[in-house]
């Protein structure tokens, strides 16, 4: 087999992860069902219906949808450090996530979560948008992309959806916010083949989008002023890198809820791995948050079973230590 640190090699193995994560995700979980019900269900046989329903209805649309959210929040952090030069930003450094969190509490609390899983991700999303689009008009106010007024806009943005959100909670019924904290902890329990859908088109557009301005991502990483001498097309490509990346983490956050360190340790560690050459970083990250979030989904459903963990903070115990020995390994 291939060294693992070939991309060749990594890819082979990333595809090898997550099969086992996949199939870890459909036999395990509060109800027991056997390996054999599990493909009976998956191809159609005659099995028990209550087997088919919880595999086809349930695990399935849910182990694609974490695999999807992952490749979705890989791609955006990788973006985000590319365009910042920093291994330590992520998806939701411009407000995405607070933005989303709004949107999401008005849900939950105004409507008291009549509008159902759709309609609050449907409002998480518009909230992200609104996010975005309020960071772009002021960070583009001084006539160009200005990295830092782009950031401090975001800080500013996400600090006053942060504030709606506490008067939100603080005036909303116990159940309510219950729901609205829960939905802000991270899950896919929600997850569904409608929300799923969304997330293909977006992960999969942006990482086709994104992986096509990888060469002018390898010539940024040089400075705007080299990569405007080799001929990259500086601000059009910044412009058009910071909107995929706010985009693909705003419908992340509007399905799966703020899901942390996903977007942080996965495309450090994939740099680490296999260099800086977006053109095999971009692919094998997305593979890796694909991978990290499927095992954290199964983690969080089985941990504690019947009872389920919220997975953002799953991910925040695995990715903390991890993130850790990955700066200590950076800098030794």
């Amino acid at each position: 087999m291939p060294s693992v640190r070939r991309p060749v090699g990594g890819a082979l193995l990333l595809l090898l992860l997550l099969g086992a994560a996949a199939a870890a995700g459909l036999l395990l979980g509060a109800a027991n069902v056997s390996p054999s019900e599990v493909w009976g269900a998956l191809s159609g046989r005659d099995v028990d219906p209550s087997a088919r329903t919880i595999v086809v209805s349930l695990r399935l649309p849910r182990v694609v949808a974490a695999a999807l959210t992952g490749i979705a929040l890989a791609i955006s952090g990788t973006l985000f450090q590319a365009l910042l030069r920093n291994p330590l930003a992520e998806p939701y450094l411009l407000g995405v996530s607070s933005g989303a969190a709004l949107g999401a509490v008005l849900a939950l609390t105004v409507f008291g979560g009549a509008l159902g899983p759709l309609g609050t991700a449907s409002f998480a999303l518009v909230g992200a948008l609104v996010a975005i689009a309020v960071v772009f008009r002021v960070a583009l106010g001084v006539g160009r992309l200005d990295t830092h007024v782009l950031i401090l806009a975001g800080v500013v943005v996400a600090a006053f959806f942060g504030a709606g959100v506490m008067l939100l909670l603080s005036l909303a019924e116990a159940d309510a916010t219950r729901s609205a904290i829960l939905w802000t902890m991270g899950s896919l329990e929600r997850a569904g083949w409608e929300s799923t859908v969304t997330l293909a088109v977006a992960a999969l557009g942006g990482g086709a989008l994104s992986y096509g301005l990888s060469r002018h991502l390898n010539a940024l990483a040089l400075g705007e002023e080299a990569a405007a001498y080799l001929g990259a097309r500086v601000e059009l490509i910044k412009r058009t890198a910071y909107l995929i990346a706010s985009l693909l983490a705003a419908v992340a956050v509007s399905t799966a809820g703020v899901i942390g360190f996903v977007g942080l340790v996965v495309p450090h560690g994939a740099r680490m791995l296999w260099g800086s050459d977006h053109r095999r970083l971009l692919p094998l990250g997305a593979l890796g948050g694909a991978v990290a979030l499927v095992v954290a989904d199964t983690v969080a459903r089985t941990a504690l079973r019947p009872l389920e963990l919220p997975v953002g903070v799953v991910t925040a115990l695995l990715g903390v230590p991890l993130f850790l020995v990955l700066l200590k390994r950076t800098h030794a």
